[in-house]
């Protein structure tokens, strides 16, 4: 047998992106006026653009936070019960994430953020808070007469009793109440 030498195959990095996908979401403080949040949002998508690609977003709205957060603000603890929700998705070579984190963190508009890497699910089916949350606050009506019908097809077992008998019980539930009293 004659061995034969194979060329190696050819990449072509046009075809691989090496970027990570990640996923920043912040809270924007409740004492942001509603006017100036899109502001702050904007201000955050900008610095993400300006070293990644932005590739999916949530704008933030007002919710009720689960827990209060205390965060120091001037000197003084502050406890927040709200916040304007949000998040940015974008791809972004890792060696950039620390420059971008460190420029966001400076960012005083902020109760808090996050960022996480997203895996390829994740990254292909975004989850949309908003969207969810005005999906569970549905509440379905259902028809009362439908539900009370159903509660009373069910039919009683009917027991003949003699009077006879009646009169024995109640004798025994009475001469039992007077032996309690005394």
């Amino acid at each position: 047998m004659s061995e034969e030498n194979m060329p190696v195959a050819e990449t072509t990095t046009s075809d691989f992106d090496e970027r990570n996908s990640y996923e920043f979401a912040f809270h924007v403080l409740p004492t942001v006026a509603e006017g100036e949040v899109p502001g702050v949002f904007e201000t955050l998508k900008a610095h993400i653009a300006k070293v990644g690609e932005i590739t999916n977003e949530e704008r933030p709205e007002r919710v009720d936070l689960v827990y209060p957060i205390v965060k120091s603000m001037e000197g003084k603890n502050r406890k927040f019960t709200s916040a304007y929700f949000g998040w940015v998705r974008f791809k972004l070579e890792g060696e950039k994430l620390a420059e971008l984190m460190e420029e966001l963190s400076t960012t005083s508009a902020l109760l808090r953020h996050l960022l996480i890497k997203l895996t390829r699910e994740e990254e292909a089916q975004p989850f949309r808070f908003h969207e969810n949350k005005k999906a569970v606050k549905m509440v379905e009506v259902v028809n009362d007469e439908e539900i009370l019908a159903e509660v009373h097809t069910e039919e009683e077992a009917v027991v003949p009793v003699s009077e006879t008998a009646l009169d024995e019980s109640l004798e025994k539930i009475t001469k039992e109440a007077d032996v309690e009293v005394k």
